[in-house]
């Protein structure tokens, strides 16, 4: 079974469907840039357009254009993303402005590939730069995309399989219009976003819903098809929280590379581990008290992390700190800047609030 528009219909269709019902004051559609706009599309990367409003709009105050971003430090970038989640978005954002910078006078590149060629940038994201800041005829295929055109056509198999993504790809190229591409480019993905949802598509408001095979067959929650189900291992870890006599709080800056990488946590060691005869061989500075608290549970995408935090009082000073780029003590609830990971600000506020909390689940 087909579906039956043409590409000239499904493309008319579409662009009066969004003209009445698609989403026309999102703050990267106002003052349009390309920066603006790929800013925009790496924060939307796996996260809903509700969460994402207010931190666009925050990173674009203390970030306003390309060149302040380049010549930001990483820690201030991942302090404005602290609970966007998958930093690495916020690093290859900040590693790409300053290759920009150095290699394009600080503009943002024009081709899809001087674009793809940038840290954090597929082909899907430097096709939406260029059509809905150039309005240059390049297809897309992020999740809201990839969903209608599954069901559109009823395509088989999990996206992520390279001759799936290749079908739905080549599907992407044959609609995306010659004009007003970026109109249609906004509009395609407002359709998957508001009207073809993952759980509740409402097909009597799809303009296209006619001609698509899954919705005649009655197969809509069969596309597209889910990834093959597979268990998330758990891993394990200790949260050394050693709070010194003055009330701060030792914290790490992680590895570039990583979860979390660049951001500051607790110091961790090994399940298992003599925790304060740690402390002392690590940092050369006695436990004078500590609790374990509740375990807490973060949820990455491919694991799952099940964290013991261990609350140590320490005799200890910046003297037993000898990588002061590396550790620092932290005051909790002074306006130091620096990027942590959600469960680590959450055990923050819990020692502020001096709360225990049963974290599990």
């Amino acid at each position: 079974m087909q579906a039956q528009f043409t590409v000239t219909e499904f493309t008319s269709r579409l662009l009066e469907w969004y003209g009445r019902h698609g989403r026309h004051d999102l703050p990267w559609q106002q003052e349009v840039t390309p920066y603006r706009v790929w800013v925009s599309e790496i924060m939307l990367q796996q996260t809903r357009v509700g969460t994402v409003i207010p931190y666009f709009n925050k990173f674009m105050e203390r970030f306003p254009d390309l060149k302040v971003l380049a010549g930001a430090g990483l820690d201030e970038v991942l302090h404005s993303w602290a609970g966007l989640g998958y930093y690495a978005r916020a690093r290859n954002l900040h590693h790409a402005a300053r290759e920009i910078v150095a290699r394009h006078e600080g503009e943002m590149p024009t081709t899809l590939d001087q674009l793809m060629a940038l840290p954090g940038i597929g082909r899907s994201t430097a096709g939406a730069i260029l059509a809905l800041s150039h309005g240059l005829r390049h297809p897309i295929l992020d999740g809201n995309v990839k969903r209608v055109l599954a069901r559109l056509y009823a395509v088989e198999g999990w996206p992520g399989q390279p001759d799936v993504e290749r079908s739905l790809w080549a599907l992407a190229a044959s609609y995306t219009p010659a004009s007003r591409v970026a109109d249609y480019t906004q509009a395609i993905m407002d359709l998957g976003a508001t009207v073809c949802t993952r759980r509740q598509p409402r097909c009597g408001d799809c303009p296209v819903s006619e001609a698509c095979v899954a919705r005649i067959s009655s197969r809509q929650h069969d596309f597209p098809q889910s990834r093959p189900g597979r268990a998330l291992p758990v891993r394990k870890t200790v949260f050394a929280i050693l709070q010194n006599e003055s009330g701060r709080i030792l914290l790490e800056q992680r590895p570039p590379a990583g979860i979390w990488g660049g951001l500051w946590a607790f110091p961790e060691c090994a399940p298992g581990e003599d925790v304060p005869e740690w402390i002392h061989n690590r940092f050369g500075c006695p436990v004078n008290a500590l609790e374990y608290r509740a375990t807490l549970r973060h949820t990455f995408s491919h694991f799952h992390l099940d964290i013991v935090p261990a609350y140590a009082r320490v005799m200890a000073d910046n003297e037993v700190l000898h990588d002061t780029d590396r550790y620092c003590w932290y005051a909790p609830g002074t306006n130091q800047r620096c990027g942590m990971a959600a469960p680590v600000k959450k055990l923050l506020e819990e020692i502020m609030c001096g709360t225990t909390n049963d974290h599990d689940g």
